[in-house]
């Protein structure tokens, strides 16, 4: 899966699964757990992350939900994904 940015332990990830009508949405793991995640409006959308990184991982996809959605247009037509910033 792409790496698309790094921060506080936490992994982004995202990539298509084809031939499968999907919303726009990127993965997340940390540690033992892994989750996605939707674009717009950002919320959880399956699996487990703890509370802490889960709300970090939020207010990070809410400050760059537009850079999310380009990623998510270039992944559809198998174009390379930008790296997007981590929280500092």
């Amino acid at each position: 899966m792409p790496e698309i940015s790094r921060f506080y332990g936490i992994i982004i990830t995202m990539y298509y699964e084809y031939g499968r009508h999907q919303h726009p949405h990127f993965h997340a793991r940390h540690g033992r757990y892994k989750a996605s995640f939707t674009i717009s409006p950002p919320a959880l959308l399956a699996g487990a992350m703890p509370r802490r990184q889960q709300n970090l991982i939020l207010a990070w996809a809410e400050l760059h939900q537009e850079e999310l959605l380009e990623n998510w247009q270039r992944i559809k037509k198998e174009q390379l994904l930008s790296k997007i910033d981590g929280l500092k």
